[in-house]
């Protein structure tokens, strides 16, 4: 049944079906070649994997970063945070790292973080004189940190397929997001100190104060709904509810630049990128069911530990495996069909479902950034009116950078287990 699936699976890739109904197909080819199952379980199975609570907070995610995008609570951050840091050398560009960082603890998605801050950052760093190229690579990078820095979608999407406590894997995405945000500011320092790019203006207390005030309520989003999951006042999905109550009561109420006709416009947008999403999750979790109930896993486990004897060998072949299937698919639904095939794999050698985990979302977050199907990179050429050829030239250093972080987070698992194991076990 492998053969076939693998076999059906890439040949309708090739032909460019989408996503969700490929998955869907391939399902349906292995249950009539291989099985005497009737295909009723079909739609049963489709219905049943979008039956979890968990699954709520995925709309109200991306309602919410839709929101703060279409508002003000955006720009409001990255003058709170530019303030702090506009003095030193390079202090803008370090600016719109820390505004992604912030940004990706409100919105959890990362086209909606490139969105956000990119569209305030990239002209306000060519403006500044920095050069255009560094400047529209820094930004879609930096927008990526969205799917590492909780709240997260991929997060949720990953817990769900392999049954991990989504607190957990919120609170493990801290440290390795910081470090990626830490490295991409290290290189940004070192390229203003060659590129002499100096202050760009001088904050006073009085200036920063002000930001502050006018960027307070935006600042308080974070630590509502991650202090809400992580004190156990809410749920996931209720913290997504709050974050969407929150940033429309603030953007209509204190803010009053996003409008009410603008409600059914981003509603709208959340609406279609919600739908998307939940397709190809039912998709692929009746996939995982039918290999499941083929037992599947184990004999991939059976293979795969007869030629290969270490774990770390074995993640360097999945970050390999992973980082080409970027390329040619998208990577969220790689993790969510081939995650739980590795399980048993994972279990014989002791990995981490968290510690692989949050590997898994930092390849996704590499793929969001690889052409030719690199999402936030086609985010960055419908701001800039670029090619996808000079936006990945733009990319390009950033993802050196990345790949020395996720080697580091693969071979160190204590930079995403620490967190969760000391503050939540």
């Amino acid at each position: 049944m492998i053969a076939t699936l693998v076999i059906c699976f890439f040949g309708l890739l090739a032909i460019g079906m989408p996503i969700a109904v490929l998955i869907i197909v391939t399902t349906t080819v292995g249950l009539v070649l291989h099985t005497s199952t009737s295909l009723l379980v079909l739609p049963q199975q489709l219905f049943s994997a979008l039956d979890n609570s968990i699954l709520m907070s995925v709309p109200f995610f991306i309602l919410a970063g839709a929101i703060m995008t279409e508002g003000a609570m955006a720009r409001k951050l990255t003058d709170v945070i530019n303030s702090f840091v506009g003095n030193v050398p390079g202090g803008l560009a370090i600016a719109a790292v820390l505004a992604c960082m912030f940004f990706a603890a409100l919105s959890g998605s990362s086209p909606a973080t490139v969105v956000a801050i990119g569209s305030v950052m990239i002209p306000a760093l060519i403006r500044a004189g920095y050069d255009e190229r560094f400047s529209i690579g820094l930004l879609t990078s930096a927008g990526s940190l969205g799917i590492v820095i909780p709240p997260s979608i991929p997060m949720i999407m990953y817990c769900l397929v392999m049954n991990v406590s989504v607190a957990e894997l919120f609170m493990a995405g801290f440290l390795p997001g910081f470090l990626i945000g830490g490295v991409f500011i290290l290189y940004t320092v070192w390229m203003a100190y060659r590129k002499s790019w100096f202050f760009e203006r001088k904050y006073t207390w009085a200036d920063r104060a002000q930001a502050f005030k006018d960027g307070f309520w935006g600042l308080m989003l974070p630590v509502i709904v991650l202090g809400g999951i992580y004190s156990g006042a809410f749920t996931a999905s209720e913290a997504a509810a709050v974050s969407v109550v929150y940033s429309l009561a603030v953007e209509l109420l204190i803010y009053k630049e996003f409008r009410l006709r603008d409600v059914v416009k981003v509603c709208k947008q959340a609406s279609i990128l919600s739908c998307c999403l939940l397709f190809i999750l039912a998709g692929s979790m009746t996939l995982i069911w039918l290999m499941t109930a083929e037992r599947m896993p184990h004999g991939v486990a059976d293979a795969i530990t007869a030629y290969v004897h270490s774990a770390w060998v074995f993640l360097i072949l999945v970050n390999i495996l992973f980082l080409i299937l970027g390329m040619v698919m998208d990577n969220v639904s790689a993790m969510m069909i081939l995650s739980p095939l590795f399980a048993e794999t994972l279990n014989r050698f002791g990995i981490d479902y968290i510690h692989y985990g949050i590997i898994m979302v930092l390849v996704i977050e590499y793929g969001f950034l690889t052409p030719p199907f690199g999402l936030n990179l086609f985010v960055a050429m419908g701001l800039t009116n670029k090619s996808l050829v000079e936006v990945s030239r733009g990319v390009g250093p950033f993802l050196i950078l990345l790949l020395i972080c996720l080697i580091l987070v693969t071979f160190i698992p204590s930079i995403s287990t620490w967190l969760p194991y000391t503050l939540l076990r």
